[in-house]
């Protein structure tokens, strides 16, 4: 089966390259494509924003008909999958994927699609594994990644910064946005090679997990 993985940021994307070649087997094939934000799902479904501002929400609606039409022509034995990733950060989680399906729902035809929300952000997916973060940072603080409680909403990249980088979230923050971008992705490419995917404590991680496996499976047989 082939996967197209669309995710909100370049962390993102450099997380679930590392991580899908441990979910599942070399028979399949994948690409994640990385946009430069989240955005929003516009009204009525109607796309008004600059495709080449590459905002993940506010194309959704028209990348999603595509790849309807695009798989339709796709032979039987060639199936296909989108898999949308992006962070829950402070939305109603019911309400949040009400208004995703909504988006697939009027598609004709619909792609064979799966929404996986990382809960509060993808830096949840990392601090599901603690022995991954402290292979790569032994030093990283146990006081505050001892208090972490799994998809809480707690500030989640905040928490990270706190535990492993000098100068914590503050730090990072006082030097500008593009600086902590830069730190996520960093973390992402040390951390994300340690991780074991079948020993994660971050519910929206084994969801993940568990829909790409699903797929794959279900197409194999």
């Amino acid at each position: 089966m082939h996967f197209e993985i669309l995710v909100e940021d370049r962390s993102g994307k450099t997380m679930l390259d590392l991580l899908i070649p441990k979910i599942i087997s070399d028979q399949h094939t994948f690409e994640v494509y990385a946009y430069k934000g989240v955005g929003h799902i516009p009204k009525n479904l109607r796309i008004s924003t600059d495709a080449r501002k590459r905002i993940l929400l506010d194309q959704l609606p028209k990348l999603l008909r595509g790849y309807g039409r695009t798989f339709a022509g796709y032979p039987p034995n060639y199936p296909a999958a989108v898999i949308v990733v992006c962070d829950l950060d402070d939305k109603c989680l019911k309400a949040f994927r009400q208004e995703l399906f909504a988006v697939l729902n009027a598609c004709n035809p619909k792609p064979e699609t799966r929404f996986c929300i990382a809960i509060e952000e993808g830096e949840a997916w990392l601090l599901g594994d603690i022995p991954a973060i402290k292979a790569v940072y032994p030093n990283a603080r146990d006081n505050v990644l001892g208090r972490y409680e799994n998809d809480s909403i707690c500030g989640t990249w905040e928490l990270l910064a706190d535990a492993v980088s000098s100068g914590g979230s503050n730090g990072l923050k006082n030097r500008g946005w593009q600086v902590v971008g830069r730190e996520k992705s960093v973390w992402a490419e040390k951390i994300t090679p340690h991780m074991n995917v079948d020993d994660n404590d971050s519910p929206s991680f084994r969801y993940f997990r568990g829909k790409i496996r699903g797929l794959a499976a279900l197409k194999a047989q």
